[in-house]
């Protein structure tokens, strides 16, 4: 290929193709539309996790803007450091981006975050929530919804309440951020690339720290079909399980409104393999009633 061919491209592909993502990944769909949408006068600090580990092996990169990598549990340190460096140079253009999965986020990383959350430091972190630990083996996280299968949280056979999969409940990590009066809150999901941009904006306009937390279904750890990560994404949002918000100085500011006929969670359940234990047993039918009476609950709780 000519240079001046690969050139253009590279200025034009903050998140390149060629990576080692599965197909259809819905984290590398939402990665590629953050990093359009942030530009290249971006500096993103990144946990380890498969955004990491697909994007940049060494010595190569997928990123069209500068991108550091440490550890699992300090990328908000890192992007800490990185803030004040350009402070002190008076640089007050360039973004600063923090990146995680729901592992670095939920769990292994939170005390940082929290801390960089305190400091009020004008810094854009972005969750991009798998519900597993999809990197190494798709383990339960603090972010894996009841009943799931996972490596760690096996679905088992017969009457027992252990036959279901994972007993924890999703950590409410939104109450979490809005917790620490951070100015811009968001959740959204891979289905909704057009909505991604508009957090992303809306945030990158906020002075001080912003969280967007955006659901990225996982081929493998899902067990889904390579082609069904925007469906699932949308049917997240759509049966009110994962409701699409916007919070601006504390008040729920926006938000994505279920359709007027209601999607039942089956529709969102059924086609993942993770969940296929609950359609085959009493008491997994029982969990399911028990994950729609949830969804009931969000669209009620947001007005949705």
């Amino acid at each position: 290929m000519p240079t001046k061919i690969i050139t253009k491209l590279k200025t034009k592909q903050m998140l390149s193709p060629g990576h080692r993502a599965c197909a259809g990944c819905g984290q590398m769909i939402a990665a590629r539309t953050v990093a359009q949408t942030l530009g290249p006068d971006t500096i993103i600090a990144n946990a380890t996790g498969c955004l990491e580990v697909t994007t940049t092996p060494y010595p190569e990169s997928s990123w069209g803007m500068p991108w550091i990598h440490s550890l699992f549990e300090n990328a908000a340190a890192i992007g800490s450091g990185i803030k004040t460096a350009l402070n002190y140079k008076k640089n007050n253009h360039t973004k600063v981006v923090v990146q995680g999965g729901d592992g670095a986020t939920f769990d292994i990383g939170l005390g940082l975050i929290s801390g960089m959350w305190e400091r009020q430091e004008d810094i854009l972190y972005i969750c991009y929530d798998t519900e597993a630990y999809s990197n190494t083996g798709i383990q339960a996280s603090g972010a894996t919804p009841w009943a799931a299968n996972t490596t760690t949280t096996p679905a088992g056979k017969g009457p027992a309440i252990e036959a279901i999969g994972s007993q924890q409940r999703k950590k409410d990590m939104i109450a979490i951020a809005l917790a620490h009066g951070l100015p811009y809150v968001a959740q959204t999901t891979a289905g909704f690339p057009d909505d991604i941009v508009k957090r992303v904006k809306k945030a990158l306009s906020m002075r001080g720290p912003s969280y967007i937390q955006i659901l990225t279904p996982c081929i493998p750890g899902w067990s889904i079909h390579s082609s069904l990560a925007i469906k699932m994404g949308k049917l997240a949002a759509q049966t009110g399980l994962y409701p699409i918000l916007e919070y601006v100085n504390g008040r729920l500011a926006d938000k994505l409104k279920v359709p007027k006929q209601k999607i039942k969670v089956e529709k969102y359940l059924e086609p993942q393999g993770r969940f296929k234990h609950l359609f085959n047993s009493a008491i997994g039918k029982e969990q399911i009633k028990h994950i729609q009476r949830e969804a009931n609950k969000n669209i009620l709780k947001y007005g949705l």
